[in-house]
Protein backbone atom coordinates (compact mmCIF):
# COMPACT_ATOMS: atom_id res chain seq x y z
CA UNK A 1 0.00 0.00 0.00
CA UNK A 2 2.97 2.52 0.79
CA UNK A 3 4.62 1.70 -2.55
CA UNK A 4 1.49 2.49 -4.47
CA UNK A 5 0.50 5.20 -2.63
CA UNK A 6 3.98 6.64 -3.76
CA UNK A 7 3.93 5.42 -6.96
CA UNK A 8 0.63 7.04 -7.42
CA UNK A 9 1.90 10.82 -5.32
CA UNK A 10 4.93 10.48 -7.64
CA UNK A 11 2.80 10.31 -10.89
CA UNK A 12 0.91 13.43 -9.98
CA UNK A 13 4.12 15.37 -9.22
CA UNK A 14 5.31 14.22 -12.71
CA UNK A 15 1.56 15.68 -14.31
CA UNK A 16 1.46 18.16 -12.34
CA UNK A 17 4.98 19.62 -13.36
CA UNK A 18 4.55 18.90 -16.91
CA UNK A 19 1.14 20.83 -17.32
CA UNK A 20 2.89 23.69 -15.67
CA UNK A 21 5.74 23.48 -18.03
CA UNK A 22 3.70 23.69 -20.93
CA UNK A 23 1.63 26.48 -19.85
CA UNK A 24 4.93 28.61 -19.61
CA UNK A 25 5.92 27.05 -22.69
CA UNK A 26 2.65 28.11 -24.04
CA UNK A 27 1.60 24.20 -25.33
CA UNK A 28 -2.07 25.17 -25.41
CA UNK A 29 -4.66 27.59 -24.21
CA UNK A 30 -7.61 27.97 -21.62
CA UNK A 31 -10.81 27.69 -22.81
CA UNK A 32 -11.60 31.32 -23.57
CA UNK A 33 -8.54 32.74 -23.01
CA UNK A 34 -6.17 34.45 -25.64
CA UNK A 35 -3.43 32.50 -27.53
CA UNK A 36 -0.66 32.38 -30.06
CA UNK A 37 -0.78 31.05 -33.21
CA UNK A 38 -3.85 28.40 -33.43
CA UNK A 39 -4.79 29.76 -29.91
CA UNK A 40 -8.31 31.02 -29.63
CA UNK A 41 -9.47 34.75 -29.21
CA UNK A 42 -12.80 35.42 -27.04
CA UNK A 43 -15.24 38.19 -28.10
CA UNK A 44 -18.63 39.19 -27.12
CA UNK A 45 -21.46 40.82 -28.84
CA UNK A 46 -24.53 41.49 -26.95
CA UNK A 47 -27.93 43.18 -28.24
CA UNK A 48 -31.31 43.18 -26.92
CA UNK A 49 -34.05 40.64 -28.22
CA UNK A 50 -37.47 39.76 -27.19
CA UNK A 51 -38.59 42.60 -25.82
CA UNK A 52 -41.10 44.81 -25.87
CA UNK A 53 -39.02 48.04 -26.95
CA UNK A 54 -35.93 47.95 -29.43
CA UNK A 55 -34.89 44.49 -30.36
CA UNK A 56 -31.41 43.95 -32.44
CA UNK A 57 -30.74 39.89 -33.35
CA UNK A 58 -29.23 40.97 -36.10
CA UNK A 59 -26.74 42.03 -34.36
CA UNK A 60 -25.64 39.00 -32.41
CA UNK A 61 -26.40 36.86 -35.37
CA UNK A 62 -24.33 38.27 -37.87
CA UNK A 63 -21.46 38.25 -35.27
CA UNK A 64 -22.02 34.81 -35.78
CA UNK A 65 -21.87 34.42 -38.84
CA UNK A 66 -18.74 36.47 -38.90
CA UNK A 67 -17.24 34.14 -36.40
CA UNK A 68 -18.02 30.96 -39.21
CA UNK A 69 -16.95 32.90 -42.05
CA UNK A 70 -13.66 33.91 -40.52
CA UNK A 71 -13.05 30.76 -39.00
CA UNK A 72 -13.34 28.49 -42.36
CA UNK A 73 -10.70 30.59 -43.67
CA UNK A 74 -8.30 30.03 -41.08
CA UNK A 75 -9.20 32.57 -38.50
CA UNK A 76 -7.84 36.04 -38.09
CA UNK A 77 -3.94 35.97 -38.65
CA UNK A 78 -3.66 32.06 -37.30
CA UNK A 79 -6.33 32.99 -34.12
CA UNK A 80 -9.62 31.04 -34.24
CA UNK A 81 -12.26 33.83 -32.92
CA UNK A 82 -14.79 32.37 -30.21
CA UNK A 83 -17.52 34.75 -30.62
CA UNK A 84 -19.84 35.33 -26.78
CA UNK A 85 -23.41 36.60 -27.61
CA UNK A 86 -25.81 37.66 -24.71
CA UNK A 87 -29.35 39.15 -24.61
CA UNK A 88 -29.13 42.66 -23.43
CA UNK A 89 -32.78 42.42 -22.50
CA UNK A 90 -33.23 46.31 -22.88
CA UNK A 91 -32.92 46.99 -18.89
CA UNK A 92 -29.64 47.76 -17.07
CA UNK A 93 -29.54 44.87 -15.05
CA UNK A 94 -29.43 42.57 -18.61
CA UNK A 95 -26.41 45.18 -20.02
CA UNK A 96 -24.67 44.50 -16.72
CA UNK A 97 -24.77 40.74 -16.73
CA UNK A 98 -23.56 40.41 -20.32
CA UNK A 99 -20.73 42.95 -19.71
CA UNK A 100 -20.16 40.08 -16.64
CA UNK A 101 -20.02 37.00 -18.53
CA UNK A 102 -17.62 39.05 -20.92
CA UNK A 103 -15.17 39.70 -18.04
CA UNK A 104 -15.88 36.26 -16.31
CA UNK A 105 -14.74 34.64 -19.75
CA UNK A 106 -12.08 36.78 -20.51
CA UNK A 107 -12.93 38.41 -23.67
CA UNK A 108 -10.03 40.38 -25.33
CA UNK A 109 -13.28 42.63 -26.79
CA UNK A 110 -16.81 43.56 -26.91
CA UNK A 111 -17.70 43.82 -30.17
CA UNK A 112 -20.57 45.57 -32.34
CA UNK A 113 -23.36 45.66 -29.35
CA UNK A 114 -26.32 47.80 -28.55
CA UNK A 115 -27.09 48.94 -25.45
CA UNK A 116 -28.67 52.34 -24.39
CA UNK A 117 -27.83 51.60 -20.53
CA UNK A 118 -24.26 52.39 -21.11
CA UNK A 119 -23.82 53.25 -17.35
CA UNK A 120 -24.65 49.18 -16.47
CA UNK A 121 -21.94 47.49 -19.04
CA UNK A 122 -18.91 50.51 -19.07
CA UNK A 123 -18.25 50.01 -15.53
CA UNK A 124 -17.59 46.58 -15.56
CA UNK A 125 -15.81 46.59 -18.77
CA UNK A 126 -13.62 49.66 -17.68
CA UNK A 127 -12.72 47.86 -14.22
CA UNK A 128 -10.89 44.80 -16.46
CA UNK A 129 -9.61 46.88 -19.03
CA UNK A 130 -11.96 45.36 -22.34
CA UNK A 131 -12.43 47.71 -25.40
CA UNK A 132 -15.85 48.20 -26.47
CA UNK A 133 -15.44 48.15 -30.14
CA UNK A 134 -18.01 49.85 -32.28
CA UNK A 135 -21.17 49.83 -30.51
CA UNK A 136 -24.48 51.01 -32.18
CA UNK A 137 -23.57 54.11 -30.53
CA UNK A 138 -27.39 54.74 -28.40
CA UNK A 139 -25.69 55.79 -25.25
CA UNK A 140 -23.45 58.55 -24.37
CA UNK A 141 -21.11 56.97 -22.59
CA UNK A 142 -19.61 55.44 -25.81
CA UNK A 143 -18.66 58.74 -26.96
CA UNK A 144 -17.41 59.51 -23.47
CA UNK A 145 -15.45 55.90 -22.10
CA UNK A 146 -11.64 55.82 -22.66
CA UNK A 147 -12.36 52.02 -23.69
CA UNK A 148 -15.35 52.90 -26.14
CA UNK A 149 -14.17 52.76 -29.85
CA UNK A 150 -17.19 53.81 -31.95
CA UNK A 151 -16.75 53.42 -36.03
CA UNK A 152 -20.32 56.01 -35.99
CA UNK A 153 -21.22 59.15 -34.67
CA UNK A 154 -23.99 57.50 -33.00
CA UNK A 155 -27.78 59.01 -32.48
CA UNK A 156 -25.88 62.01 -32.00
CA UNK A 157 -24.83 62.77 -35.32
CA UNK A 158 -27.74 61.21 -37.01
CA UNK A 159 -30.31 63.79 -35.32
CA UNK A 160 -28.42 66.48 -36.01
CA UNK A 161 -27.97 64.92 -39.57
CA UNK A 162 -31.98 65.04 -39.28
CA UNK A 163 -32.49 68.31 -38.52
CA UNK A 164 -29.66 69.76 -41.22
CA UNK A 165 -32.23 67.69 -43.97
CA UNK A 166 -35.04 68.60 -42.58
CA UNK A 167 -33.93 72.30 -42.05
CA UNK A 168 -33.71 72.97 -46.14
CA UNK A 169 -37.06 71.84 -46.70
CA UNK A 170 -39.15 72.29 -43.45
CA UNK A 171 -40.85 76.07 -41.93
CA UNK A 172 -42.05 73.94 -38.77
CA UNK A 173 -40.52 70.57 -37.32
CA UNK A 174 -42.36 68.37 -34.40
CA UNK A 175 -40.17 65.37 -32.86
CA UNK A 176 -41.38 62.38 -31.45
CA UNK A 177 -38.93 60.59 -29.46
CA UNK A 178 -38.94 58.35 -26.28
CA UNK A 179 -40.00 59.75 -23.10
CA UNK A 180 -36.54 58.19 -21.41
CA UNK A 181 -32.57 59.59 -20.52
CA UNK A 182 -31.34 58.65 -24.22
CA UNK A 183 -34.06 60.43 -25.58
CA UNK A 184 -33.52 63.56 -23.59
CA UNK A 185 -30.62 64.37 -25.51
CA UNK A 186 -32.42 64.37 -29.39
CA UNK A 187 -34.53 67.43 -29.35
CA UNK A 188 -31.06 69.56 -28.54
CA UNK A 189 -29.45 67.32 -31.36
CA UNK A 190 -32.28 67.92 -33.90
CA UNK A 191 -32.36 71.49 -32.80
CA UNK A 192 -28.64 71.92 -33.62
CA UNK A 193 -29.06 70.76 -37.32
CA UNK A 194 -31.99 72.63 -37.41
CA UNK A 195 -30.68 76.12 -36.27
CA UNK A 196 -27.29 75.51 -39.03
CA UNK A 197 -29.99 76.04 -41.33
CA UNK A 198 -31.84 79.01 -39.65
CA UNK A 199 -34.36 76.85 -38.67
CA UNK A 200 -36.79 77.59 -35.37
CA UNK A 201 -36.47 74.90 -32.66
CA UNK A 202 -38.53 71.41 -33.70
CA UNK A 203 -41.63 71.08 -30.80
CA UNK A 204 -40.80 68.32 -28.88
CA UNK A 205 -43.67 65.43 -28.08
CA UNK A 206 -42.42 62.85 -25.74
CA UNK A 207 -43.90 58.97 -25.69
CA UNK A 208 -43.50 56.02 -23.67
CA UNK A 209 -40.95 53.94 -25.36
CA UNK A 210 -43.21 50.57 -25.43
CA UNK A 211 -46.39 52.52 -25.83
CA UNK A 212 -48.63 50.65 -28.27
CA UNK A 213 -51.34 53.63 -28.82
CA UNK A 214 -49.18 56.82 -30.16
CA UNK A 215 -52.80 58.46 -31.52
CA UNK A 216 -52.22 61.29 -28.48
CA UNK A 217 -48.75 61.94 -30.22
CA UNK A 218 -50.01 61.76 -33.45
CA UNK A 219 -52.62 64.58 -32.78
CA UNK A 220 -50.19 66.76 -31.75
CA UNK A 221 -47.22 66.30 -34.02
CA UNK A 222 -49.91 67.01 -36.51
CA UNK A 223 -51.50 70.37 -34.63
CA UNK A 224 -47.35 71.44 -34.43
CA UNK A 225 -47.01 71.02 -38.25
CA UNK A 226 -50.39 71.69 -40.24
CA UNK A 227 -52.62 74.28 -37.55
CA UNK A 228 -56.08 73.77 -36.13
CA UNK A 229 -58.98 75.22 -37.25
CA UNK A 230 -59.35 78.05 -39.00
CA UNK A 231 -55.55 78.71 -38.51
CA UNK A 232 -54.05 78.84 -41.98
CA UNK A 233 -51.75 75.63 -42.62
CA UNK A 234 -48.34 75.81 -42.46
CA UNK A 235 -46.54 74.92 -45.97
CA UNK A 236 -43.81 72.96 -45.20
CA UNK A 237 -44.28 71.06 -41.77
CA UNK A 238 -42.59 68.05 -41.30
CA UNK A 239 -42.73 65.38 -38.83
CA UNK A 240 -39.64 63.14 -37.47
CA UNK A 241 -40.03 60.12 -35.66
CA UNK A 242 -37.11 58.34 -33.75
CA UNK A 243 -38.89 55.31 -31.90
CA UNK A 244 -37.05 52.39 -32.70
CA UNK A 245 -39.20 49.76 -33.25
CA UNK A 246 -42.20 51.65 -32.41
CA UNK A 247 -41.59 54.33 -35.33
CA UNK A 248 -43.72 51.97 -37.46
CA UNK A 249 -46.48 51.90 -34.93
CA UNK A 250 -46.36 55.95 -34.70
CA UNK A 251 -46.95 56.41 -38.09
CA UNK A 252 -49.26 54.40 -38.81
CA UNK A 253 -51.46 55.86 -36.28
CA UNK A 254 -50.08 59.58 -37.56
CA UNK A 255 -51.62 57.87 -41.07
CA UNK A 256 -54.78 57.62 -39.75
CA UNK A 257 -55.12 61.00 -37.97
CA UNK A 258 -57.60 63.13 -39.64
CA UNK A 259 -57.63 61.15 -42.88
CA UNK A 260 -59.15 64.61 -44.82
CA UNK A 261 -56.42 66.32 -43.61
CA UNK A 262 -53.11 67.20 -45.68
CA UNK A 263 -50.11 64.90 -44.12
CA UNK A 264 -46.79 66.71 -43.43
CA UNK A 265 -43.28 65.50 -44.47
CA UNK A 266 -42.71 62.62 -42.69
CA UNK A 267 -38.70 61.59 -41.85
CA UNK A 268 -36.96 59.56 -39.69
CA UNK A 269 -33.47 57.80 -39.26
CA UNK A 270 -31.51 54.28 -39.77
CA UNK A 271 -32.58 52.14 -36.94
CA UNK A 272 -36.30 53.16 -36.90
CA UNK A 273 -36.82 53.15 -39.93
CA UNK A 274 -35.04 50.51 -42.89
CA UNK A 275 -35.29 48.56 -46.18
CA UNK A 276 -36.99 45.36 -44.66
CA UNK A 277 -39.53 47.63 -42.86
CA UNK A 278 -40.40 49.73 -45.96
CA UNK A 279 -40.61 46.48 -47.64
CA UNK A 280 -42.83 45.05 -45.45
CA UNK A 281 -44.98 47.91 -45.13
CA UNK A 282 -46.16 47.45 -48.69
CA UNK A 283 -42.62 48.73 -51.10
CA UNK A 284 -44.18 51.08 -52.94
CA UNK A 285 -46.84 51.70 -51.70
CA UNK A 286 -46.03 52.27 -47.96
CA UNK A 287 -46.87 54.81 -46.22
CA UNK A 288 -42.87 55.15 -45.99
CA UNK A 289 -42.62 56.14 -49.50
CA UNK A 290 -41.15 60.18 -49.95
CA UNK A 291 -39.91 59.85 -46.43
CA UNK A 292 -36.21 61.49 -45.61
CA UNK A 293 -33.93 59.11 -43.74
CA UNK A 294 -30.51 60.37 -42.05
CA UNK A 295 -27.86 57.02 -42.04
CA UNK A 296 -24.26 56.61 -41.45
CA UNK A 297 -23.51 54.42 -44.28
CA UNK A 298 -23.77 54.36 -48.09
CA UNK A 299 -27.43 53.08 -49.14
CA UNK A 300 -27.33 49.19 -48.76
CA UNK A 301 -27.44 48.89 -52.67
CA UNK A 302 -23.98 50.31 -52.96
CA UNK A 303 -21.79 47.71 -53.94
CA UNK A 304 -19.25 48.43 -50.95
CA UNK A 305 -21.53 46.06 -49.02
CA UNK A 306 -21.45 43.36 -51.56
CA UNK A 307 -18.34 41.48 -48.75
CA UNK A 308 -20.85 41.39 -46.28
CA UNK A 309 -23.51 40.00 -48.43
CA UNK A 310 -21.65 37.35 -49.17
CA UNK A 311 -21.02 35.95 -45.77
CA UNK A 312 -24.26 36.65 -44.49
CA UNK A 313 -25.55 34.37 -48.00
CA UNK A 314 -23.05 31.95 -47.18
CA UNK A 315 -22.92 31.89 -43.48
CA UNK A 316 -25.94 32.98 -41.74
CA UNK A 317 -27.53 29.95 -42.72
CA UNK A 318 -31.07 30.66 -42.87
CA UNK A 319 -30.74 32.84 -40.19
CA UNK A 320 -33.73 35.57 -41.22
CA UNK A 321 -32.99 38.05 -38.26
CA UNK A 322 -29.56 38.78 -40.45
CA UNK A 323 -30.39 41.54 -42.97
CA UNK A 324 -28.31 42.77 -44.84
CA UNK A 325 -29.87 46.01 -44.87
CA UNK A 326 -30.10 46.12 -41.34
CA UNK A 327 -28.27 49.03 -39.71
CA UNK A 328 -27.19 46.94 -36.57
CA UNK A 329 -25.85 44.07 -38.65
CA UNK A 330 -24.05 46.65 -40.85
CA UNK A 331 -22.61 48.14 -37.82
CA UNK A 332 -21.71 44.57 -36.15
CA UNK A 333 -19.87 44.27 -39.56
CA UNK A 334 -18.10 47.26 -39.84
CA UNK A 335 -17.19 46.74 -35.79
CA UNK A 336 -16.03 43.07 -36.20
CA UNK A 337 -13.94 44.65 -39.28
CA UNK A 338 -11.93 46.77 -37.40
CA UNK A 339 -11.19 44.15 -34.77
CA UNK A 340 -9.96 41.47 -37.47
CA UNK A 341 -7.68 44.44 -38.64
CA UNK A 342 -6.34 45.18 -35.24
CA UNK A 343 -5.73 41.79 -34.52
CA UNK A 344 -4.00 41.17 -37.85
CA UNK A 345 -1.26 43.87 -36.77
CA UNK A 346 0.31 41.89 -34.16
CA UNK A 347 2.42 38.76 -34.81
CA UNK A 348 1.17 35.48 -35.51
CA UNK A 349 2.80 33.82 -32.27
CA UNK A 350 1.65 37.05 -30.72
CA UNK A 351 -0.64 36.37 -27.86
CA UNK A 352 -3.52 38.59 -27.62
CA UNK A 353 -5.67 39.71 -24.83
CA UNK A 354 -7.48 42.86 -24.14
CA UNK A 355 -4.47 45.49 -22.90
CA UNK A 356 -2.78 44.75 -26.15
CA UNK A 357 -5.63 45.20 -27.77
CA UNK A 358 -6.90 48.39 -26.33
CA UNK A 359 -3.08 49.48 -26.52
CA UNK A 360 -3.14 49.01 -30.42
CA UNK A 361 -6.35 51.21 -30.75
CA UNK A 362 -4.82 53.55 -29.08
CA UNK A 363 -1.92 53.78 -30.93
CA UNK A 364 -2.34 52.59 -34.11
CA UNK A 365 -2.37 53.94 -37.11
CA UNK A 366 -6.03 54.28 -38.75
CA UNK A 367 -8.12 51.42 -39.46
CA UNK A 368 -9.53 51.29 -43.19
CA UNK A 369 -12.92 49.75 -43.76
CA UNK A 370 -13.81 49.04 -47.59
CA UNK A 371 -15.39 52.43 -47.84
CA UNK A 372 -18.61 51.88 -45.21
CA UNK A 373 -16.69 54.86 -43.06
CA UNK A 374 -13.72 57.03 -43.47
CA UNK A 375 -11.08 55.81 -42.16
CA UNK A 376 -10.92 55.35 -38.21
CA UNK A 377 -8.37 56.36 -35.72
CA UNK A 378 -8.80 56.13 -31.63
CA UNK A 379 -5.88 58.05 -30.64
CA UNK A 380 -5.89 61.64 -28.99
CA UNK A 381 -4.95 63.37 -31.46
CA UNK A 382 -8.26 62.25 -33.40
CA UNK A 383 -10.88 62.98 -30.76
CA UNK A 384 -13.39 66.31 -31.47
CA UNK A 385 -14.22 68.71 -29.12
CA UNK A 386 -17.94 67.66 -29.20
CA UNK A 387 -19.60 68.73 -25.72
CA UNK A 388 -20.49 65.26 -24.35
CA UNK A 389 -19.25 63.41 -27.23
CA UNK A 390 -15.53 63.48 -27.15
CA UNK A 391 -15.24 60.04 -28.56
CA UNK A 392 -16.65 60.97 -31.91
CA UNK A 393 -13.93 60.21 -34.41
CA UNK A 394 -16.05 59.80 -37.70
CA UNK A 395 -19.55 62.38 -37.37
CA UNK A 396 -20.33 61.71 -41.16
CA UNK A 397 -23.69 60.86 -42.00
CA UNK A 398 -25.59 60.13 -45.52
CA UNK A 399 -28.96 61.65 -46.94
CA UNK A 400 -31.63 59.40 -48.27
CA UNK A 401 -34.94 59.26 -49.70
CA UNK A 402 -37.86 56.34 -49.89
CA UNK A 403 -38.53 56.24 -53.39
CA UNK A 404 -40.53 53.20 -55.09
CA UNK A 405 -40.17 51.22 -52.12
CA UNK A 406 -36.54 51.40 -51.99
CA UNK A 407 -33.89 53.54 -49.41
CA UNK A 408 -31.59 55.62 -51.89
CA UNK A 409 -29.62 58.66 -51.89
CA UNK A 410 -31.12 61.85 -51.66
CA UNK A 411 -30.57 63.49 -55.01
CA UNK A 412 -28.30 66.79 -54.46
CA UNK A 413 -27.06 65.82 -51.44
CA UNK A 414 -23.31 64.32 -50.53
CA UNK A 415 -22.00 62.79 -47.43
CA UNK A 416 -21.59 65.26 -44.51
CA UNK A 417 -19.59 65.85 -41.30
CA UNK A 418 -21.89 66.58 -38.73
CA UNK A 419 -19.09 67.23 -36.13
CA UNK A 420 -19.14 71.01 -36.63
CA UNK A 421 -22.91 71.37 -35.62
CA UNK A 422 -22.44 69.12 -32.62
CA UNK A 423 -19.28 71.50 -31.67
CA UNK A 424 -21.66 74.31 -31.67
CA UNK A 425 -24.66 72.34 -29.94
CA UNK A 426 -24.94 73.08 -25.94
CA UNK A 427 -24.24 70.23 -24.43
CA UNK A 428 -26.40 67.14 -23.81
CA UNK A 429 -24.68 64.72 -21.73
Amino acid sequence: MTISRRAASLSRTVVATAMGACLVAGCGTLPGGSGGSGGTITVMTFAPEGTGATNMPGMTGMAKAYERWVNAKGGINGHKLRVLTCNEKNTPSGAADCARKAVAEKAVAVVGSYSQHGRAFMAPLEAEGIPFIGGYGVSSEEFQSPLSYPVNGGQSVLIAGAGHQLGRVCDQVALVRPDTIAGDTLPVLLNAGLRANKMADAADIRAAEDSADFKPQANEALAHTTGTGKEKEKDKGCVTAVLGERTETFFDAFRRTEPQRRKPQISSVLGSVSQSLVDRTGGRESPFEGAYITSWYPVSSDPVWEPMRKVVTDFAFGDDTVDPDDSGAQTTWIAYTVLSEIVKRFGEDEDVDARKVKRSLNESQPVKTGGLTPDLSWRYQDMRAVAGFPRIVNGQVTFQIVQSGRLVAQPGEKSLDMTPTLVQAPRTA
